[in-house]
């Protein structure tokens, strides 16, 4: 009878053996799996970063534009100032030949009234 037993037990051992595999390929197939969700992850990650990455360098790019835009705005600014003080200037000395030649005009009149007295 103890014989009987024996291949029962072993018939058991191999089904236990058998089970313990499957739960083994089970959980690697598991790993696997979670291995590729991670590097699929990880790839988006890298993706999203470029993408950051061009992004900054896009803002950096338009940062660099705007600010030589504002120096090119700066000295037209500038330039501006300077042609108004020009023309101010010279509508001044212009005003003063004219205050000059108004001068001498009265000079002259009153030159011509006095010799004509």
């Amino acid at each position: 009878m103890p014989d009987e037993h024996i291949p029962e037990q072993h018939r058991r051992q191999a089904e236990a053996v058998r089970a313990q595999d499957e739960d083994s390929r089970r959980a690697a197939e598991a790993i696997r799996q979670l291995t590729e969700e991670h590097r699929i992850a990880a790839e988006t990650v890298r993706g999203e970063q470029e993408e950051l990455r061009r992004a900054a360098e896009t803002a950096r790019s338009a940062a660099e534009e705007a600010r030589m835009a504002a120096e090119g705005a700066r000295h037209a600014a500038m330039d501006a100032v300077r042609a108004t003080a020009d023309s101010l200037q010279a509508t001044l000395d212009g005003m003063k030949v004219v205050e000059e030649m108004r001068r001498t005009l009265r000079d002259i009149r009153g030159a011509d009234k006095s010799g004509a007295d």
